[in-house]
């Protein structure tokens, strides 16, 4: 089984809206017993909180649903997970310093997005409902892309 880590800083907005966008894709392909996912924060600010409400309501609006409860990220995640993808280079350093060894399993999720995205995923916590919904228009376009290279024979996602 292939592994996903999607990683933010408090794992209450970005990574657990892109956890539930990266299970709707692989449920639609048919993959559950191939592919996991889960997501994590490198900050243990809000541990065992469910994903912001805000967030939340905006991915139901999409027809995801978020149901995962923040956790911190751990070294032993960089084992465990073939991939792990960051929502910004923050992010991004904090995860290479944790993994020492293991550094080509960390990605930025820019990296599977056109140009004329932001190089960052802007983090909606303190804006207003507007962030929420670019979030999600960042994550929508980079999952299908994310899964296309873990899964490439599978059918792509339309």
């Amino acid at each position: 089984m292939k592994r996903v880590l999607f990683v933010c800083l408090g794992n209450i907005c970005r990574s657990p809206a892109a956890e539930g966008i990266f299970q709707s894709l692989v449920a639609k392909r048919g993959l559950e017993n191939s592919i996991g996912v889960d997501s994590a924060g490198t900050s243990s600010y809000h541990i065992g909180e469910p994903a912001d409400k805000r967030m939340r309501q905006a991915a139901e609006l999409r027809g995801i649903e978020l149901l995962s409860r923040s956790r911190m990220v751990s070294p032993r995640d960089l084992s465990q997970f073939d991939l792990i993808i960051a929502m910004d280079r923050n992010n991004y350093r904090e995860l290479e310093a944790l993994a020492e060894g293991s550094s080509g399993k960390v990605r930025l999720l820019s990296e599977y997005l056109d140009e004329n995205w932001p190089r960052d995923v802007p983090d909606p916590y303190y804006g207003g409902e507007e962030g929420f919904s670019k979030v999600l228009d960042m994550l929508e376009a980079a999952c299908p892309r994310i899964l296309d290279e873990i899964c490439p024979e599978s059918p792509p996602t339309a």
